[in-house]
C-alpha cells in the first residue's frame, strides 16, 4: 500500500468518525472548529468526500490483485 493509499483511508476513517459524531451526538466537528459552511469547511468536505471514492476503489483494485492471484 503506497503512502497516498494511506493518507486516503486516513482521511475517510477521519471523515467516517465525524459522520459518526454528527449522528450520534448531533455535533458537527468541522462546522464547530471552521464554521458553517464556510469555503474551508467545503474544501474539507471535498477532500473527505474524495478520499473515501478513492479508498473505495483501492479496495476493490486489491480485490482484483487477490483474484488474478489465487488463480
Amino acid at each position: 500500500m503506497s503512502i497516498f493509499q494511506k493518507l486516503v483511508l486516513v482521511i475517510a476513517i477521519i471523515g467516517a468518525v465525524i459522520l459518526g459524531m454528527i449522528g450520534l451526538f448531533s455535533f458537527n466537528l468541522i462546522e464547530f472548529l471552521f464554521g458553517e459552511m464556510t469555503f474551508l469547511t467545503r474544501i474539507l468536505y471535498t477532500i473527505i468526500g474524495l478520499s473515501g471514492v478513492i479508498a473505495l476503489t483501492s479496495l476493490s483494485e486489491r480485490r482484483h490483485q487477490r483474484a488474478r492471484y489465487s488463480r
